[in-house]
């Protein structure tokens, strides 16, 4: 995500035998890291939760599959939105060779997430998540809130540029989740997490190993 690893990143990879991802928003990044000779590309769309581009994962995939088609079999795994395992056959079908899943596994038991934010992610719907600077300086999708909202406010000041938005949000938003925690319920509204659009389609907090089961099931009905 944050341009071409550099050589010896890659060269240690190869050495290593360990294999080198990189996440792309975007054809000519996905293109950049081929020619670089990066192992995997992750496809990620504008419906992806934290760092994201503008560009959908339903026309990314395809559009990043066909521009390296002179590069070999170079796997793509698409992400940005995927929940579910009728997503997953869907870009698989548009020349994805698997998906990179974020979004549906923040309200499970085992993530770092709080009981309010799992609360929170479980109410939430698609329309809940904005795409906002506020919090690093860079676009980032996250569970809108009147935290958000107030930065988005025609008359709020503008995001510093990364990674200044960052020492100004992230001691704030730090004091909100410790008054959240404790049951402050103004905190508890102000409260944010990264999260992708597709976490409309999550309404139950699970386990992470239920959900990869109901992922698999999802897929083979559908596939």
């Amino acid at each position: 995500a944050l341009g071409v690893p550099p050589k010896w990143m890659l060269d240690m990879g190869k050495k290593n035998n360990v294999p080198v991802a990189a996440l792309v928003g975007a054809k000519q990044h996905a293109v950049k890291q081929a020619e670089a000779g990066v192992d995997i590309i992750v496809v990620s769309g504008t419906e992806g939760g934290g760092h994201c581009g503008s560009v959908s994962t339903m026309v990314l995939v395809p559009e990043v599959r066909r521009a390296l088609k002179s590069y070999g079999d170079v796997p793509i795994l698409a992400a940005g939105g995927i929940c579910t395992g009728e997503q997953m056959a869907g870009v698989m079908a548009m020349g994805a060779d698997g998906v990179w899943c974020a979004s549906v596994f923040l309200p499970t038991i085992e993530a770092e997430t709080s009981d309010n934010i799992k609360e929170k992610l479980v109410a939430a719907s698609s329309s809940h998540t904005v795409r906002s600077k506020s919090r690093t300086g860079k676009h980032s999708r996250q569970l809108s809130s009147p935290w958000v909202e107030a930065w988005e406010d025609k008359d709020a000041p503008e995001p510093l540029p990364m990674p200044l938005q960052t020492m100004v949000s992230e001691p704030a938003l730090k004091k909100v989740a410790d008054q959240a925690a404790i049951g402050h319920e103004g905190a508890k509204q102000l409260e944010t997490y990264w999260v992708g659009q597709g976490i409309g389609l999550v309404n139950e907090t699970i386990g992470a190993g239920q959900t990869v089961q109901k992922f698999k099931e999802e897929f083979i009905q559908s596939y």
